[in-house]
């Protein structure tokens, strides 16, 4: 019998938790315990055999995070193939020697990578990692496939899109979900059911998350979404069958699965343990069984004791199906957003900053960018902050670590510069280096320290800077951030979709390259910031004002006037040598060979002719533009406060 024709004839037991017993041999969170299946084959197959002897129908093989991506993080990458070939190899010989029925079902996690835009991985990436995996296992002879602990449903839907594509298994597609019944991608299940049912997966399921009982309640969402015409023919029937004493094996409607952590995890030094013990999974088995779950198990911190429980209640209910007829479907709460403030309210009550109005008005904005001290005396960087004020700046950029250099942050160099001059600043924020805890933390400090305008950013690779070897790893790419911001934490909510309290009142920058070599990526980038909330735009320095021109009517003519304000970036060439260099060692700076040429044509009058440069390129950009985003080369500010003041009428 296979696997489709035993799940319709009866509900089956799944396997728990590989990992937590792994842990358990003594085998440390520090390696890849995927690549265990070549070098410690015998343990991988006895925890499978007992699984088996606790009960289990389905067993799954080794390779939650054996996907290409997941098996780089290890140095392991190259033997993805071989890695899964044995996962299979060592479940099925488990399950060959049961005496009855065991199915092998293929494991497949999540890459551990966030999908674009919110973080660096590409679709077509993520696509080809989870196809060449499950291609693998598929070779190997698994009976299933289970898709499982996923929290982001649009890299489930890649996943599950990659498996028909390389082959025809059943799927269980199971995703996990925090307390307050989210994932932390702010999916409810009643979203992810409807989703999952149209992707023709077989079984949807729900584990890891908050134990039995939070599984438990995203069964409930998961029957409520189901279609209404379906559903209520499940309900008659079930009501008819309570009456008749006979209770129907639930296969009217789509399939359910159930495979909860063992309660939250304690930590206890290197070892986590949970707190569920076997019985209270076996009460709970009876609870999914009601809830019309056919494939029970377990996720992280069970064992092959907790699956004895599972056993014995699907057993039980085997044998007498009335056995949980009692235990009637419940009504689902709904999923409330925690979104509002004490008083209920969303919108940004926070009073808008004076850049956000200088935009609105139409003023002409200049802003001038200012490196932090590698100490931390700020001094030197107030005095030319107030210098450049004095010349007519409106506000200040400050930098976070440029080009991966040590330096204060720019949170702090920024609140300094702002109570010494009197100013706005623009805060640089890189999200390079930075986890989504981290960002999340980072955004509630310039908050509540009142940087307000940020300028979002990838940031410098650390392999350039001060420290190489540097952790250079984000969870989140800049359009993520931008919508990040604009879309949660404007509205008083964090990436979970928890209330932060009041809403925040960020005004959000992003980059934009108009000399790009690629025009129609880079103007599909910029529109894919606007519609997540951008309120102005940084250019790169520009140095060929016709291109620029160009690019600029090449976005309107492909998605519409371009309302979002451009502050074009003005960097004075110092040198020849700087054009140079600019022009062959910078991504994406455009320098054209005739500037550099009239660079080389001045001798040494090149920082007075780079200054000539810049007034020309802003003076031919002017009309198409809202401000001017000055760059000091080698900190000149001084050449900064006389381009400021000769276009003084402009920013008026």
């Amino acid at each position: 019998m296979n696997f489709l024709d035993a799940l319709h004839d009866r509900p089956l037991v799944a396997d728990g938790a590989m990992g937590t017993m792994i842990n358990a041999s003594g085998v440390g969170f520090e390696r890849s315990f995927e690549a265990l299946n070549l070098v410690r084959g015998a343990l991988i197959e006895g925890i499978h055999r007992s699984f088996v002897a606790a009960g289990a129908d389905i067993i799954e093989t080794n390779t939650f995070a054996a996907t290409e991506i997941h098996l780089e993080r290890w140095g392991v990458a190259r033997q993805v193939a071989d890695i899964n070939a044995a996962a299979v190899r060592l479940a099925k010989s488990a399950a060959g020697d049961a005496g009855r029925p065991v199915y092998v079902a293929g494991s497949v996690g999540p890459t551990g990578a966030r999908l674009a835009p919110v973080g660096p991985l590409g679709l077509d990436d993520a696509r080809r990692a989870f196809a060449g995996q499950i291609s693998t296992l598929a070779e190997a002879g698994v009976d299933l496939l289970v898709l499982e602990t996923f929290a982001d449903l649009d890299e489930l839907e890649v996943a599950v899109a990659a498996a028909r594509s390389v082959c025809a298994l059943p799927i269980i597609a199971s995703m996990t979900f925090n307390r307050e019944v989210r994932t932390t991608s702010d999916v409810v299940p009643e979203v992810a059911a409807t989703r999952l049912r149209a992707l023709g997966v077989d079984v949807i399921g729900a584990n890891c998350s908050t134990g039995p009982r939070g599984v438990f309640e995203v069964l409930s969402h998961y029957r409520s979404a189901i279609d209404s015409e379906v559903d209520s023919a499940i309900d008659s029937e079930v009501d008819s069958a309570i009456d008749s004493e006979v209770v129907p094996d639930g296969t009217g409607g789509p399939a359910f699965a159930a495979m909860p952590n063992a309660g939250y995890p304690e930590s206890r030094g290197a070892r986590l343990f949970f707190p569920a013990p076997p019985d209270y999974f076996e009460e709970y088995t009876r609870k999914f069984l009601a809830a019309r779950a056919r494939v029970i198990g377990g996720c992280c911190g069970t064992t092959p004791d907790h699956i004895v429980g599972v056993r014995r209640a699907v057993d039980a209910y085997i044998a007498d199906p009335r056995s949980v007829a009692a235990e009637r479907r419940p009504t689902p709460q709904p999923v409330g957003r925690r979104s509002t403030d004490h008083d209920g309210v969303v919108a940004s009550l926070a009073p808008t900053t004076h850049l956000a109005r200088a935009l609105a008005s139409g003023q002409f904005v200049t802003t001038v960018e200012m490196e932090p001290p590698k100490g931390t005396d700020t001094s030197a960087l107030e005095a030319n902050g107030l210098r450049l004020r004095e010349a007519g700046a409106t506000l200040l950029n400050i930098s976070d670590t440029p080009m991966a250099r040590m330096r204060m942050t720019g949170l702090a160099a920024a609140v300094k510069v702002q109570r010494a001059t009197g100013l706005e600043t623009v805060l640089h924020f890189p999200v390079r280096g930075r986890n989504l805890l981290r960002v999340q933390g980072d955004l509630l400090a310039a908050h509540a320290l009142d940087a307000r305008n940020l300028f979002v950013t990838m940031g410098d690779l650390a392999s350039i800077g001060d420290y190489p070897q540097a952790f250079d790893h984000h969870d989140i790419v800049p359009t993520g951030l931008v919508k990040l911001i604009k879309q949660k934490f404007n509205k008083g909510t964090d990436s979970a979709n928890t209330s932060i309290g009041q809403p925040c009142s960020f005004v959000v920058g992003v980059a934009v390259n108009l000399t790009a070599r690629d025009v129609e990526a880079e103007a599909k980038l910029l529109k894919r910031k606007i519609d997540f909330g951008a309120d102005f735009a940084l250019t790169q320095p520009v140095f060929e004002p016709t291109a620029a021109l160009a690019f600029i009517d090449h976005y309107e003519a492909t998605y519409g006037p371009l309302s979002l304000p451009l502050l074009l970036g003005v960097l004075p060439l110092a040198s020849v040598r700087h054009a140079v260099f600019l022009r062959n060692e910078v991504p994406g700076m455009s320098v054209p060979e005739s500037l550099v040429t009239r660079m080389g044509g001045v001798g040494d009058d090149g920082r007075a002719e780079g200054r000539r440069i810049a007034s020309e390129m802003l003076t031919a950009m002017r009309s198409r533009v809202q401000g001017a985003y000055f760059i000091p080369s080698f900190k000149r500010y001084d050449v900064i406060a006389s381009l400021i003041e000769e276009h003084a009428d402009a920013s008026r």
